[in-house]
């Protein structure tokens, strides 16, 4: 299992990097939330589950790590660095990479300290679910340089589910191995 995920998760980061949304991503709100939602809520937790746990630094527990994807996915979601990203070919490589590097020690850190690890999953999944609630409702463009507020709300609605999603079930996951252990 765990090189199967590991081998999805490295064929997935490469498709999405390498494949046509970057591109899309200039003109489409949506194509770049699915990007970026691709690297962080699929592609870092199976590369993390491919990988395993880890013992990391004191500095890189799971909560104090899930602030920091916190600082780097709403800083990137401000207006300036958006537009950034999406028109400057090496921004949003940096983009990107931070993304995928914050994501990836989110999930190593919290399948390596499982008991924070539930409460830094279940942290981003709110912030993740708040922030997509934020661009799908919102009753006008939040970005100047997004193609259409429909195109902007679905952006949202991706954000929504896969990342709310995503870090919710691996909190839920991390509970059920929490409480399996607990009682073997």
């Amino acid at each position: 299992m765990k090189a199967a995920a590991l081998i999805g998760g490295i064929a997935l980061l490469a498709f999405l990097w390498l494949g046509p949304l970057p591109e899309l991503a200039a003109h489409s709100f949506s194509a770049h939330m699915t990007l970026h939602m691709g690297v962080v809520a699929v592609a870092a937790p199976l590369i993390a589950i491919g990988i395993g746990p880890r013992r990391l630094p004191a500095m890189f527990a799971p909560i104090p790590l899930s602030l920091v994807e916190l600082i780097v996915v709403w800083a990137w979601h401000a207006p300036a660095l958006h537009m950034s990203a999406r028109h400057g070919p090496g921004v949003m490589v940096v983009e990107q990479s931070m993304f995928f590097a914050a994501g990836l020690l989110v999930w190593i850190s919290s399948l390596h300290r499982i008991g924070t690890g539930i409460v830094a999953l279940l942290l981003t999944s709110m912030h993740m679910t708040l922030l997509g609630a934020l661009l799908a409702l919102t009753p006008r463009s939040l970005y100047a340089h997004a193609t259409s507020l429909p195109d902007q709300h679905l952006g949202g609605a991706i954000m929504l589910l896969i990342g709310g999603v995503s870090y919710l079930f691996g909190g839920l996951w991390l509970t059920l191995r929490l409480l399996r252990e607990q009682n073997a």
